[in-house]
């Protein structure tokens, strides 16, 4: 699991123990119910429980077709298959980079018929996965892997005030309860 929140960014989700995929386990686990929901600030009124798979979530309902989440998606796919011989803080900082890329994802008719009243150049900012404005972007990453035994590693990228050159990064691990 990656993601990251905005400043200014209202609502959340609502999520119960996530369902373990994976070679061998392709699927939810029905012998302790376990299930993942996504629940937002907009959309559905229940949290909306999910099928095993890869989603993408932006400043908006999940998987809205922008650019942007469909670019991250790729990255992230890409970070995950390359990082399965890596040690896990190296398959952390490739998830955060993922999180943290700037690159444009113009043009976007969606993006573009949202931020109308936007110029272009602040839309531009808009468009990248890292959204960095002077009010409103990216301000924490946060990165959870968890093994086939149960072992969690929590890793979470924060700036520091509003200055957008600095950055915290804390990780934590613990087991999960079987």
């Amino acid at each position: 699991v990656a993601g990251h929140q905005h400043a200014g960014q209202a609502g959340g989700t609502y999520q119960l123990p996530a369902a373990t995929a994976g070679p061998g386990r392709p699927g939810p686990s029905t012998e302790k119910g376990d299930v993942i929901c996504y629940y937002g600030n907009r959309g559905e009124r229940e949290p909306v429980v999910l099928a095993p798979g890869t989603y993408g979530l932006s400043n908006a309902l999940l998987e809205t077709p922008w650019r942007k989440l469909c670019f991250g998606k790729r990255l992230f796919l890409e970070a995950v298959e390359r990082g399965q011989a890596l040690p896990k803080d190296a398959l952390a900082a490739q998830l955060l980079d993922v999180l943290n890329n700037e690159e444009a994802q113009l043009p976007d008719p969606a993006i573009e018929d949202q931020g109308r009243e936007y110029v272009q150049p602040i839309l531009s900012k808009y468009a990248a996965v890292c959204v960095r404005c002077p009010d409103y972007g990216t301000r924490t990453n946060t990165v959870i892997l968890v093994d086939a035994d149960g072992h969690v590693t929590f890793t979470e990228r924060s700036m520091l005030g509003t200055d957008p050159s600095c950055w915290e990064t804390s990780t934590h691990e613990f087991r999960l309860q079987s």
